[in-house]
């Protein structure tokens, strides 16, 4: 296909997931078996193209002062690609698979306007109702923070140090450009172009032997913080598909009890795959039975508890751009009330002096500080640890990066803009002895 070709597939598959309301995953897997003469090259192409119209939906629109799938695959070509109105007119020549002429109006909009005197969430890309929540935490920033959670993710990959070393693993997959992360001494990061195809990590021999996992370094540094010790009891208590578990049974080393549970037993199905390719030999999974409690056999007897709790995922917008135009305010209150239940069910589980790491990939406040603030009320007998007292003995740059994260008395925040990563919040409390 020539790129002319692509950009109006673009259009095309932008105009289905307004009309049928359906996630971008599905209108471009519809519009691939429609179109089978595409190759994985193309198709490539064509889903880079809609997911970057996805994270600057609304900006490309105000750009074109035109809210239809053609100004904001145009609006974006310029603001995200950096493609001058001249190029795009080249590409939308009226041939057969192109993309129309540009009218005289959008060849303006191209040439001049810019997003100055746009509004908040119009500049930053995000839901106006969403623009107190991150008044709240960014302040004025908060354009510059969205923004950043509007750029395409890199890879990240974790080294299972179970069964491989950083270096080794580096080296092996260098041919996919893995470099090392910049904050996580499990992580490899494999840095993705506008039109690069996801590279096939999970035929990588390091993957199909358990070397690697995919997981973004943000997800890494929050297991870090758990500070998981060989030989310490360990409950993951929403561990979904285990990327978390994964983390922990390395850095207990195989010794020590860990035990795996979550309240959606059908979110387990794939951890025993992953445990057993990983080398992980001390994990126990339970899965719900009915209205049975799991853990009805643990009472004050765990050392960590670790909640990575379920959340309305503000914090990886950036891999999933169409989520933050489907959320609604009453998702956010639904997440809120899962969450403090899940803190309550974890304090009796905690012995004394021990601890429970509450992570969200979210940014809002409500999910992260005002939980925070609630559970203590709630649950007196329980305090915050300091950051920089979790931090500074677990790695060597430890400081460097709590002077990225945004600190406050509940814990620290990891953001794309700051930390590189996707967005992380992460709280330790320590029960009195």
């Amino acid at each position: 296909m020539t790129p002319g070709a692509r950009l109006a597939a673009a259009i095309e598959v932008i105009s289905a997931i307004d009309r049928q309301r359906v996630p971008a995953a599905k209108a471009l897997k519809e519009w691939g078996t429609a179109h089978r003469f595409a190759g994985s090259g193309d198709r490539a192409a064509i889903s880079g193209l809609v997911f970057d119209v996805l994270r600057r939906k609304a900006s490309s629109a105000w750009i074109m002062d035109d809210d239809t799938p053609r100004a904001r695959v145009f609006g974006m070509m310029k603001l995200e690609r950096g493609v001058s109105a001249d190029a795009l007119a080249a590409l939308c020549d009226g041939s057969r698979f192109a993309p129309d002429t540009l009218s005289p109006a959008e060849r303006h909009a191209l040439t001049v306007r810019t997003l100055n005197g746009a509004p908040a969430p119009v500049a930053g890309d995000y839901p106006e109702w969403m623009d107190a929540h991150l008044a709240d935490v960014f302040g004025d920033d908060r354009v510059a923070e969205a923004a950043a959670m509007a750029r395409r993710a890199p890879l990240d990959l974790r080294v299972n140090t179970l069964k491989a070393k950083r270096e080794k693993a580096a080296a092996s997959l260098a041919h996919l450009g893995a470099k090392p992360t910049k904050w996580s001494p499990w992580g490899l990061r494999i840095a993705l172009g506008a039109d690069a195809r996801n590279p096939g990590v999970h035929a990588e021999e390091d993957f199909l032997k358990g070397g690697v996992e995919v997981q973004d370094e943000g997800s890494q540094l929050a297991a870090l913080f758990s500070a998981a010790k060989p030989g310490e009891q360990v409950i993951d208590l929403c561990a979904g598909a285990g990327g978390k578990t994964l983390a922990l049974a390395a850095m207990m080393q195989g010794k020590g009890r860990l035990i795996a549970t979550d309240g959606d037993k059908r979110q387990l199905a794939p951890i025993h795959e992953r445990l057993s390719r990983a080398g992980v030999h001390n994990a126990e999974i339970r899965a719900p039975k009915g209205d049975a409690d799991p853990l009805a056999d643990i009472r004050a007897s765990a050392d960590l508890v670790l909640i990575d709790a379920p959340c309305t995922g503000t914090g990886t917008w950036r891999r999933n751009p169409d989520a933050k135009w489907r959320i609604r305010p009453g998702a956010l209150e639904v997440r809120l009330k899962a969450q403090a239940e899940v803190l309550d069910r974890a304090a009796p589980l905690v012995k004394p002096d021990g601890r429970i790491v509450y992570i969200t990939c979210s940014v809002l406040p409500a999910e992260n500080n005002a939980q925070i603030r609630g559970f203590l009320a709630r649950q007196p007998g329980f305090s915050v640890v300091p950051p920089a007292q979790v931090a500074s003995p677990l790695w060597d740059k430890a400081e460097d990066f709590l002077a990225a994260t945004l600190q406050s008395p509940e814990g620290l925040l990891m953001t794309p803009r700051r930390t590189g990563t996707d967005g992380f919040f992460v709280s330790v409390l320590r029960k009195a002895g």
